[in-house]
């Protein structure tokens, strides 16, 4: 059983006076690892070790700031078989899986590496006998809490942009998945980080992660997770009135138009709720299909459902389910599509492998008929769950797309031009895809409504991770 500790100014902390939690392997149910439950000591100590070596990364000159993460991107890369099989062992992902997050952690430090010499102020003609000039600068510390579904690549899209700004870090994994984050911030020493600029904090979100963003030197929190989460971490935050960026939860629409290219349509709608065995935040689990092509795209992605096989490792096969209280929501979720009449068209309680041999899984399971009112339709699941639902004009998929809590992404298909156009910008979501369903780094990306707020990725991450000071000098 491996054993982590915190990652503190450069070095592995430990606390033999707290106490500790024990993960098990998703894919064996097997005890995995030992991580120390942290509290507001420990937090103190991170917090202090960034702070102070908060005045010499942010007077670091940037192109010398950028060189030291773009190496950071290119040593992630080279570690990606032992980073990738950590985090198989501690997510249950699919051998598969994990070298493509990681590879894509990587681009988040060469690419906000590549950003830190962008002009970061403009100067304002204010008329003469002026010279006034705005800048942007860091906030200091940064408190940043991960979730377990994506642990390194979400680790880094938010420390890349808050580092490449001149910030420091204490950044909290989830208690599930705490072996990569502590990698990374080890790694990030070999690249030339300095010590105290990247901290790890290990524990759960009561303790550890509530006295992360109560902390009052921590000037700014990014949170990825549950949307009851956010709202306890916004609350905190409210209190100490810091600005935060907020990525919560999801039931993102993917919708189907007659016209569409139904070969490139229905594998895509598969890989958009099953990816990760559904484990993702913007995954499509609503399919909004157009009358006329319903029959047949039920038959497809069910066909094409068939042969995700649990446990396998080829492009359709599924992963576990990361953590025991997160399989029996999945579970449950079954008995509640029944409850509400919903029609079962593969997995769920039909199938006897739905808790596959000895790990965690669920099977790839679709419902039709379902209607917009049924919790299926409404509820996040986080398992790979698809609702599909019909519908026959546009005006119509958009009120159904539009129509829950949530507002992350969203995705459809069509060849019509005009019509992506005008569905697009009348869906309420903060990432729209367009006959495909995958993120870009390069864009802006985060939730509207009760998916949270503030946005991640591409040059609009930088701005959220500083603030604009004016200077007007009187010459």
């Amino acid at each position: 059983m491996r054993e982590f500790a915190h990652f503190i100014n450069g070095d592995d902390y430990s606390d033999p006076s707290e106490d500790s939690f024990v993960t098990d392997a998703p894919h064996t149910r097997q005890p995995s690892a030992r991580i120390p439950l942290g509290g507001a000591p420990t937090v103190e100590l991170a917090v202090q070790s960034a702070r102070s070596a908060s005045e010499g990364w942010r007077n670091l000159d940037p192109l010398s700031r950028g060189r030291i993460l773009t190496q950071l991107g290119r040593n992630l890369r080279a570690a990606i078989p032992r980073l990738s099989a950590l985090e198989a062992e501690e997510t249950g992902k699919t051998p598969s899986q994990g070298p493509v997050e990681i590879e894509a952690a990587a681009q988040y430090f060469e690419y906000y590496g590549g950003l830190t010499t962008l002009p970061a102020g403009e100067v304002v003609d204010t008329g003469p006998g002026f010279h006034s000039f705005s800048k942007r600068v860091p906030f200091g510390v940064v408190g940043i809490i991960t979730p377990w579904n994506l642990p390194l690549n979400q680790s880094a899209r938010a420390i890349a942009p808050a580092l490449a700004m001149g910030n420091v870090v204490v950044c909290k994994p989830s208690e599930h998945t705490s072996g990569t984050a502590t990698e990374l911030a080890k790694i990030a020493i070999e690249s030339g980080v300095p010590k105290g600029v990247l901290n790890i904090v290990l524990g759960n979100g009561p303790e550890c992660g509530a006295a992360l963003v109560a902390h009052s030197e921590v000037r700014k929190v990014c949170f990825t997770g549950s949307v009851r989460a956010g709202r306890e971490v916004g609350r905190i935050a409210a209190d100490k009135i810091i600005p935060l960026t907020l990525e919560l939860g999801g039931k993102s629409a993917n919708i189907v138009f007659a016209d569409a290219d139904l070969d490139q349509a229905v594998p895509a709608a598969l890989t958009a709720f099953a990816a990760n065995a559904g484990q993702v935040c913007t995954a499509g689990t609503r399919l909004l299909v157009e009358r006329s092509v319903h029959d047949l795209v039920v038959q497809k992605i069910v066909e094409a459902g068939r042969a995700a096989k649990v446990g396998s490792d080829s492009d359709a096969g599924l992963g576990a389910i990361t953590t025991a209280d997160q399989l029996t929501r999945v579970h449950d979720f079954f008995e509640i599509a029944r409850a509400d009449g919903a029609k079962l068209e593969l997995g769920g309680e039909s199938e006897a492998g739905a808790d596959s041999g000895e790990g965690r899984y669920a099977p790839v399971t679709i419902y039709s008929g379902v209607t917009p009112d049924m919790r299926i339709a409404q509820e996040e699941v986080f398992g790979p769950v698809l609702s599909i639902m019909v519908f026959d004009t546009e005006d119509e998929a958009i009120e159904i797309a539009n129509g829950t809590d949530y507002g992350l992404a969203a995705g459809l298909w069509t060849r019509d031009l005009s019509r992506a156009h005008r569905v697009a910008n009348a869906l309420e979501a903060g990432y729209i895809s367009v006959n495909h369903y995958s993120p870009s780094i390069f864009l802006p990306f985060g939730g509207f409504k009760q998916s949270g707020y503030g946005r991640e990725k591409g040059i609009e991450a930088l701005h959220h991770y500083c603030q604009t000071k004016s200077i007007n000098i009187k010459i």
